[in-house]
């Protein structure tokens, strides 16, 4: 089934104790709405819809789903329902909190508070070239505390990306819309492809997968900091293992920004995950510290490499 635009359940509808709002967000994996419940709280309701797989027309409620699709919907739906139950367990201020996770409408939503302000690339797109160091630190390490809590658990993000991040009033972070986070650390259970979207996703996300891990989404954030700087998603990997024409922080940024900050997105941006951090303490370790990355990774020292490549005379 070629994919499709599918339309979202009215304003007014109910919802087991819910009443939606409006949309606010439509993917091709879900359509999340705002809501209220029976005391007026607003909430986010997130509506498991693959446009793959399921089509729901103008004024209709239920999808429609073909025999040929049945099976993989039904799988995906399973695993968005284990992941709710799993993100339900999650009770961290930079992740964002499952409430509720409910069958309806033959497929599945979870309920999860509305935050208020704005995307990090809203706030990127908005202060372009000029997003500082200290808002780079101060943010990203706040943010991987919640991508501690999340690997703790035994999920991956998998999809993490600037559109993901949430600013609140504060700039306090909070990790939101883990559409992607299929994989599970300790699962030998087949998996659906993750949805990833070039520039952030890792080169373990294309092939066989078989590589995901930790590793994978500190590859994103490296891409979400390298973001920041330039404005827009570094290379895609799968072109990058191509042809790597990536110009490395530590070049790109010389004296605009500390050296440290540049080696860790560097670092961070490896394509071989054994080269990068392993775990997202080691990155955190490295951002709160102001230390450098280890100097002697595999290959003896990564870092220095990529700099000689691309340090020309005419640079």
């Amino acid at each position: 089934m070629a994919q499709q635009a599918n339309h979202p359940l009215p304003g007014g509808h109910k919802l087991e104790e819910y009443t939606i709002d409006r949309q606010l967000s439509l993917g091709g994996f879900s359509i999340v709405y705002l809501a209220k419940n029976t005391e007026g709280m607003q909430v986010a309701i997130k509506e498991y819809l693959p446009n793959s797989l399921a089509l729901r027309g103008k004024g209709d409620i239920k999808p429609v789903i073909s025999e040929d699709h049945l099976g993989a919907f039904r799988y995906g739906m399973k695993c968005f329902f284990e992941e709710g139950r799993a993100l339900a367990k999650l009770s961290h201020p930079n992740v964002i909190r499952v409430l509720n996770f409910f069958r309806a409408n033959e497929t599945v939503y979870m309920v999860m508070e509305y935050e208020r302000g704005q995307t990090l690339q809203e706030f990127i797109h908005r202060h372009h070239g000029h997003v500082s160091e200290r808002f780079i630190r101060g943010v990203f390490t706040r943010m991987l505390n919640g991508l501690r809590e999340v690997h703790s658990h035994k999920l991956l993000h998998l999809d993490l990306k600037p559109s993901n991040v949430y600013l609140r009033a504060d700039n306090s972070p909070v990790l939101i819309d883990f559409g992607a986070a299929r994989q599970t650390l300790a699962s030998d259970q087949p998996v659906l492809k993750p949805m990833y979207t070039p520039g952030f996703a890792s080169p373990e996300h294309y092939g066989s997968r078989k590589d995901l891990g930790p590793w994978s989404d500190i590859y994103s954030v490296g891409a979400s900091m390298y973001a920041c700087l330039a404005g827009v998603p570094p290379l895609a990997a799968d072109e990058r293992l191509k042809r790597d024409t990536l110009t490395p922080a530590m070049v790109r940024w010389e004296g605009q920004f500390s050296d440290r900050l540049l080696e860790i997105i560097d670092w961070c941006l490896n394509l071989n995950h054994l080269y990068r951090p392993q775990s997202v303490f080691a990155l955190q370790k490295a951002l709160v510290a102001d230390i450098h990355p280890p100097k002697n990774t595999p290959k003896d020292g990564w870092i220095g490499r990529f700099v000689n490549k691309f340090r020309s005379p005419s640079r």
